[in-house]
Order: structure tokens, then C-alpha cells, then sequence
């Protein structure tokens, strides 16, 4: 092999700098993405207490409708890094986004539970094609300076996405049922990808390898696992998440429990705290710009832990408050590790971001039927208790992360 000045210069990159038209098409664009992807992974979240009554399981067993989807959708991140080397970024994301959409639909029709669960597992295999291209497209059309604004957006579209399909399920499942709720949802979702393949351009810096055999992309994996610091940002982000998704996972069953016995609709309104998760990770994008990435990170973690403690009391406001805080705090985490990962990778930036999402989701998958023994043995408190391990692991890798490692600053 020639060393590498005897290849041909790349062209420099032409990025979307913050404030052009460009800049917030594809920062809308990509809001979408994240409101698609959220909304319809967790609108069946306030809906686990019903599956569980329906179909007659416990239930740590009915969080396997989400750590299902959750557990294949981190298994095909890596896949849909490597397939989308040699496709156009914009259709491959259009067609996951609208796959994801029908089968949700599907689930409507669906009488028995292994077969619901499998149509679940199938959602999580086809939503994998959104998440690791759409860090990877942002990562290479965005100007760097702008770049933690524009994932503050993202994710602020995950919270959306989120609290939407949260509330919308859990409002029509008491309105009408769980079935009618969640073909909704597949419909506005179904409108929702149509919207963002008609508003994103096309990428201008990125052109595919259809020549890219398998040692291209384990090369490719393996220098991202074994490259300093990626390996911490993984961890924090299987720990953040696994403790986020553990909260809301069995707050339903907590609150539609004596002393509180809400009803479905009562217990989606509880919801509405993802609007904090909507700012948190809008002003914690910008901040990382200008004081670094550690220091936000830190903070919202903090947060998160200082709310998980707040839960513990018995006066439901006061329940509500401590997972409003915890929401915000795990949201103000996310754009800067998106941001940290885009950083640090220097090349095959779809690649490193799918290793990320795998742990993410696979947090994810793993604690939250993990965390559903907790709550079985010790209730809410040991339900906490685990949850708060997971934040202090958290917290210990970001201040075990170099100062000196590329990206760590916000500059």
C-alpha cells in the first residue's frame, strides 16, 4: 500500500454552518428522525401494565415488548453502519422510519403474545437503519462548531417523540384500547417519515463504498473499540440509558399501585416531563460547544441522581418533581455523547456511532428487564438502588476520560 501522501487529497468538506437554510433543513430533518424513532420504540411503555393484564404475563416479562425492540434495534445499528457505506443516507433512513411505522400498524392484529413479541423484535431490527446514519450523517454535513446545537436538536426530538407517543398511547388506550392507540401512532409516524425524506438533502460530504468488503468494516469497528475513550463514552452510554429506561419502565406499575391508583390516562400525563428532556438537551447541545463536554456530562448525571433520590418520597408532586429533575439530567447527557463520539472518531464516523448505539440500546434492553427483578424483590427503593449504581458507573467513566483526548473540550 502507497503511504498515504501519494493518495489523491480528499476535497475538503462543505458543511451546513448554523444559521443557514441548510443548517436548519437538516437540523429539522433529523428532529423528525429522533421524534419517529423514540415515539415509536417507547409509546408502549405506559402500555406494559395492560399487556400484562391482556396476555397474562408479569411483569418483567411485559417490559419484553420494548427490551426486545430495544435488544435487535442495538444488534442492527452495527449491521445498518456497515450496509449504509454503500447506500444513500437519506433513503436509508426513509425506509427504515416507514418500515418501523407499518409494523406498529401490524401489532394491532396481533392475538397472541410470543407473535407480538416477535413483530416487536422486527420493528427493532428495521429502526436500526435511523439512528447510527443519522449521528453519522449529522457528524459529517454539520460544521463542528455547530454541531452540539444541532444534536441538542436531535435529541430534543427524541424527547418529543417520546413524551408523544407516551401520552398518545396511554390517552386513547383509555379512551378506547391499547390497539387503537398504537395503530395511531403507526399512522402519525407513517406521515412523519414522508415529511423527513422530503425535507433532508441529500449528504454533500459523504460517498458510498459499494466495494467495502467485511475487512473494511472490522477494521473499521476495531479501531473505534480500541481507540482511547470511545471505550468510557460506550459505558456511559449503556449505564445512562439502561437507568433512564429502568425508571419508566415500572413507574407505571408504581403509580397505578396503592397509595396513588392512577388510571392509564393519569399515569401518561406524567409524561409531560419529557418537555424538561426537551430543554435540558437543547441548552446542554450549546453549552457543550462553549465549556466542554465533561462538565455538562457531569452535571447531568448529577441531576439525574439527585432526582432518582427525590422519588423515594411519598407525596405523588413529589414523585412527579424527582422524575422531571432525572428526566432532564438524562437528556442533558445525550447530545453531549453524541457530540463526544463524533469528535473523537476521525474517520467512519457511522461505524463508531453504531458501536455507541449498540451499547446505548442495549443498556436499554439489558437493564430494563433486569431492573424489573429489582422492583419484583425490593420494590421502588431497591428498583432506586439499582438505578443508582448504574449512575455512579456513569459518572466514574466520565471523570476516568483523559482531559487530553480529542473532543473532550468543547472547542
Amino acid at each position: 500500500m502507497p503511504p498515504a501522501s501519494e493518495h489523491p487529497a480528499k476535497a475538503a468538506p462543505v458543511y451546513a454552518v448554523r444559521g443557514s437554510t441548510a443548517f436548519l433543513k437538516i437540523s429539522f430533518a433529523l428532529f423528525l428522525a429522533g421524534f419517529s424513532t423514540f415515539s415509536l420504540l417507547y409509546c408502549i411503555q405506559p402500555l406494559l401494565p395492560l399487556f400484562a393484564r391482556d396476555f397474562g404475563v408479569s411483569p418483567a416479562q411485559s417490559s419484553l415488548a420494548l427490551s426486545m425492540t430495544t435488544g435487535l434495534l442495538a444488534i442492527a445499528v452495527v449491521a445498518a453502519a456497515a450496509l449504509a457505506e454503500g447506500f444513500e443516507r437519506r433513503s436509508l433512513m426513509f425506509v427504515s422510519m416507514a418500515s418501523a411505522a407499518v409494523l406498529t400498524i401490524v401489532q394491532t392484529f396481533i392475538p397472541h403474545w410470543p407473535s407480538f413479541l416477535l413483530v416487536r423484535a422486527l420493528e427493532g431490527v428495521v429502526l436500526g437503519g435511523v439512528p447510527a446514519v443519522a449521528l453519522a450523517y449529522l457528524a459529517e454535513e454539520i460544521d463542528p462548531k455547530g454541531l452540539g446545537f444541532s444534536l441538542g436538536l436531535y435529541v430534543s426530538g427524541n424527547a418529543i417523540g417520546g413524551m408523544v407517543g407516551r401520552l398518545g398511547t396511554s390517552a386513547l388506550a383509555e379512551a378506547f384500547n391499547w390497539r387503537v392507540a398504537l395503530g395511531v401512532m403507526g399512522l402519525i409516524d407513517l406521515v412523519t417519515a414522508i415529511g423527513f425524506f422530503l425535507l433532508l438533502p441529500r449528504s454533500r460530504n459523504f460517498t458510498p463504498q459499494h466495494d467495502a468488503g467485511f475487512r473494511f468494516h472490522w477494521l473499521a469497528w476495531k479501531g473505534h473499540l480500541f481507540r482511547p475513550g470511545l471505550q468510557r463514552l460506550f459505558l456511559m452510554g449503556f449505564m445512562g440509558m439502561g437507568a433512564f429506561v429502568s425508571v419508566y419502565n415500572y413507574a407505571g406499575f408504581r403509580l397505578s399501585a396503592a397509595p396513588y391508583f392512577l388510571n392509564q390516562t393519569q399515569i401518561g400525563l406524567i409524561f409531560t416531563v419529557y418537555v424538561v428532556g426537551v430543554v435540558s438537551s437543547y441548552l446542554a447541545g450549546g453549552l457543550a460547544d462553549r465549556i466542554g463536554r465533561r462538565p455538562v456530562q457531569t452535571i447531568g448525571l448529577l441531576a439525574m441522581g439527585a432526582g432518582l433520590a427525590i422519588t423515594l418520597a411519598q407525596p405523588l408532586w413529589l414523585v412527579i418533581a424527582g422524575v422531571a429533575i432525572f428526566t432532564g439530567g438524562f437528556f442533558a447527557t445525550q447530545p453531549v455523547l453524541n457530540s463526544w463520539v463524533g469528535r473523537i472518531a476521525p474517520s467512519t464516523k457511522g461505524h463508531a456511532a453504531a458501536l455507541y448505539l449498540l451499547a446505548y440500546y442495549a443498556g436499554s434492553s439489558v437493564m430494563g428487564s433486569v431492573s424489573g427483578h429489582a422492583y419484583s424483590a425490593g420494590g421502588w427503593p431497591g428498583l432506586c438502588l439499582m438505578v443508582a449504581v448504574l449512575i455512579a458507573i456513569a459518572l466514574a467513566a466520565t471523570w476516568s476520560l483523559h482531559p487530553g483526548i480529542n473532543g473532550e473540550a468543547g472547542s
